[in-house]
């Protein structure tokens, strides 16, 4: 299939439907729409969601800032949720994630940019919602630098940037990266070692799992996404920590959120129980199981996601 695809639940408001069971058995029930089909009433149930390691592991080398993508598809229900957010924007929070969602993602994490005419997007997003954050991988510094928008809230390092105790790890995080032999990112309270240019990849990952391992043992957390395998503090953070702070901060009950790989999934849970919650999953090669299949809406690219943004 070529184009955008957009993944589109029956939704109604999220408060009061149950738990969390009820939620992930209604996820199971969405209508794909393709470009070239457009068969909105053909059901499809999902694959149960992958590893979140197995698929970093199985992922392919792809880099995605020229993937082709079409105009956006929607039917009724993605129509109907992206209209009740833009309705009341006053009422709700634009949460994104920086890297495969606002910029491509590139062979090198300094050579990621976002594209001029995406920033205008964000820019006008501010002007119009109660509150637009990116909450990134990156330090908030470097998501600040990346994304060059005033009046958004940036939140680095998957929100570990909100919890005072994180410093305290960060010299024996970095104390520990000087063990590995791999050229490493030092991203202040978390370190990451890519291995997108490896030139073999197999080897590369077997070496990166003996780290993760002895990571694990010195008391870290070690956890693999796109082409990467990052380490943090064992400290109950996560993007979806983020979200629901940053929510509380602002007392809204309606967001959306867009991601593109396994940390997004925690930040797809924060939205549950919202009087109104849209997940976004930009998709890839590269993109796990376990985010397209929570995601209310997908999209292939960060240019088709640029092009949704203008609904808003």
């Amino acid at each position: 299939m070529g184009g955008a695809h957009l993944v589109v639940e029956r939704v109604g408001d999220d408060a009061g439907e149950g738990d969390q069971a009820d939620r992930r058995q209604r996820r199971r029930h969405r209508f794909p729409l393709d470009v070239a089909e457009e068969e909105d009433e053909q059901r499809h149930d999902d694959d149960p969601a992958a590893d979140a390691e197995e698929r970093a592991e199985e992922a392919g080398g792809k880099t995605d800032q020229n993937q082709p993508h079409a105009s956006i598809v929607r039917g009724v229900e993605a129509e109907a949720l992206l209209a009740r957010l833009a309705a009341e924007p006053e009422r709700a929070a634009i949460l994104l994630d920086v890297d495969g969602v606002l910029a491509p993602i590139q062979a090198r994490p300094e050579q990621a940019h976002v594209p001029v005419e995406t920033k205008a997007e964000v820019e006008r997003l501010v002007a119009r919602y109660a509150l637009v954050a990116c909450i990134s991988g990156r330090t908030g510094a470097d998501a600040h630098r990346m994304v060059g928008v005033e009046g958004v809230r940036y939140v680095g390092s998957h929100g570990l940037e909100l919890e005072p105790e994180a410093a305290a790890w960060a010299e024996r995080i970095r104390a520990f990266a000087k063990e590995v032999d791999w050229p490493v990112e030092d991203k202040g309270l978390t370190v990451s070692f890519h291995y997108r240019e490896a030139e073999d990849e197999h080897a590369a990952l077997e070496y990166l799992q003996e780290a993760a391992d002895r990571a694990r043992a010195a008391g870290l957390v070690p956890r693999f996404g796109r082409k990467v395998l990052e380490l943090r503090p064992p400290i109950d953070a996560d993007k979806g920590t983020a979200a629901r702070h940053l929510l509380i901060e602002a007392g809204l009950s309606r967001a959306l959120f867009a991601g593109d790989d396994t940390t997004d999934v925690d930040a797809f849970r924060a939205l549950d129980g919202l009087e109104l919650g849209v997940r976004i999953a930009v998709s890839s090669d590269e993109a796990p199981d376990e985010l397209v299949g929570a995601a209310d809406i997908v999209v292939d690219s960060p240019a088709a996601f640029a092009e949704l943004l203008r609904q808003l």
